[in-house]
């Protein structure tokens, strides 16, 4: 919208400006971030499953895989805790890494940390890609989570703090879609480097993820910082001039008094770590911990993680699996682009609670099926038709979860948080989510073996729990500008009581003055 003032419409304000060429480019380079974590994502599962690989590293498992193995439980055969580390230990670097991700977003803004996430990144790419034992393996991982926990830190508060908030929810889903092409990516690599004539496939999958990684290097090098940034760090007239510029106009002013105001109120809180648990902040402190914790808890990196090494399980042969997980690579993408044109239209609850019904129906019937053929003893293999069968309902829950909890597990959080407390939160957010993705890639191996297909069905009841919370504890926020939140949680039944008065005082004088 150009021209001056601002009208109130879904609850919240639209600033005067337009959404501008500008904003868009800095938001889809900033969006590459998720390159590099969609990249690793993928890439691991793929690699685990290539017997020249497995061979290297893990011969005991490669033991296990081999057609002539007296091991016939499909279950049970890539249940190794080394294996399942060389994908987790990752996710453990990136919790730690997220708090000290905090500090530095803070201290020296949005860009320093997608520069410094990117070029560590790329020194753990070419450390695995050059592998020649485990240890020199599981270092390289550890600096890819280094590099995945600064990246996962500042991107999504980026593209909030960048884009018009009439479009937050679209350009900020544009980190998730970067992820999905990450993940389609390398299971493409993963594909063609399995055909490779030699031994030497997957350090080309593993070495390749040096390439986000430039990307992502040389995009933060360009960006400007966002103007919640540079006013964070004492620069109100280059704030207001980068203002001018990401909304097309010179007038700003209201938009610009809302950080000023919520800027120095950030500058009086010492300790954000410490403010955040006050009551005031227990909705954006329950979001930030809740919805990281189900996102993972759906079991969705069982198949970002293992689609191939899955897919072996049931008894798919390798090209099939591999193929399998390229299939859901593109589903998962195709899935995201329905979430950026209906997150701002339809808004967050609707796309959370459809994505949840979804997600439970098909992982209801991914674990019967596996249950009907493969029963408790592990013993079986799927016909075509039946392989088939099953790979859709996989696909029907991979599109569920990415049109929403995949993108909206990162937009919210990003999204709820007032400055004072917004680089703490997004802290929490990544942490819990690294630590549950963490657990789980560690534990997968292993829980399959011994809960075999009712690990499906245990997922389901936790999507179940998770719609349920959505649907009584989470308002919508569709269309609020960030320095307004505090009106949406004052709003509600439950969160109200903890919102004081004075948190929403300002921004309603405002509304009555303008209207």
């Amino acid at each position: 919208m150009a021209g001056g003032g601002f009208v109130q419409q879904d609850g919240g304000r639209n600033y005067a400006g337009r959404v501008t060429t500008f904003v868009l480019v800095t938001c889809i380079i900033a969006a590459t971030g998720g390159l590099i974590f969609g990249y690793d994502l993928g890439i691991s599962g793929g690699v685990t499953g290539m017997p020249p690989f497995l061979r290297k590293f893990f011969p005991a498992v490669y033991k296990k895989t081999e057609k002539g193995s007296a091991d016939k439980n499909q279950y049970c055969k890539y249940d190794n805790h080394l294996l399942t580390l060389f994908t987790s230990s990752l996710y453990l670097a990136a919790l730690v890494a997220s708090f000290f991700a905090s500090v530095t977003t803070r201290v020296f803004g949005r860009k320093i940390s997608m520069c410094f996430g990117g070029l560590v990144f790329l020194i753990g790419a070419l450390l695995n890609g050059f592998a020649v034992n485990i240890a020199m393996l599981i270092i390289g991982r550890l600096l890819l989570g280094v590099g995945v926990g600064f990246a996962n830190q500042s991107v999504p508060v980026y593209l909030s703090e960048m884009a018009p908030a009439k479009i937050r929810g679209a350009l900020n889903i544009g980190f998730q879609m970067a992820i999905t092409i990450g993940i389609l990516v390398a299971n493409l690599v993963n594909y063609g480097t399995s055909k490779m004539e030699g031994r030497n496939g997957w350090r080309v999958s593993l070495g390749l993820a040096s390439v986000p990684a430039i990307i992502m290097t040389l995009g933060s090098i360009f960006l400007p910082d966002t103007p919640n940034s540079i006013l964070e760090r004492g620069h109100a007239e280059k704030a207001r001039t980068m203002l001018q510029k990401i909304r097309g106009t010179d007038d700003v002013n209201e938009e610009f008094q809302d950080l000023v105001d919520a800027s120095e109120a950030a500058k009086r809180v010492e300790h954000p770590w410490r403010n955040i648990l006050q009551p005031r902040y227990r909705p954006q402190l329950v979001m930030c911990i809740l919805i990281p914790f189900f996102q993972q808890i759906t079991g969705i990196n069982v198949i970002m993680f293992y689609a191939p090494v899955l897919f072996m399980t049931l008894g798919f042969g390798q090209n099939a699996s591999l193929m399998s997980a390229v299939i859901s690579g593109v589903v998962n993408v195709l899935a995201t682009i329905v979430s950026i044109y209906s997150v701002d239209k339809f808004g967050r609850r609707a796309l959370f609670l459809e994505g949840g019904v979804q997600m439970t129906l098909a992982q209801i019937a991914v674990g019967t099926m596996i249950g009907l053929k493969f029963g408790v003893s592990g013993v079986g293999s799927f016909s075509d038709a039946e392989a088939n069968l099953l790979l859709f309902f996989i696909c029907l829950y991979v599109s569920a979860f990415a049109w929403s909890w995949g993108p909206l597990g990162w937009l919210i959080p990003s999204e709820i948080c007032p400055l004072e407390i917004r680089s703490a939160g997004q802290a929490i957010n990544v942490s819990v989510n690294m630590l549950l993705t963490f657990i789980i890639a560690q534990s997968f191996l292993s829980l399959l073996c011994h809960l075999k297909f009712g690990l499906f069905y245990f997922f389901a009841g936790f999507v179940v729990i998770m719609t349920v919370f959505i649907y009584f504890f989470l308002p919508e926020t569709k269309n609020i500008p960030i320095e307004e939140i505090n009106r949406v949680w004052k709003a509600h039944w439950f969160w109200g009581k903890y919102i004081p008065d004075d948190a929403v005082i300002g921004a309603d004088s405002k509304n009555k003055t303008t209207a």
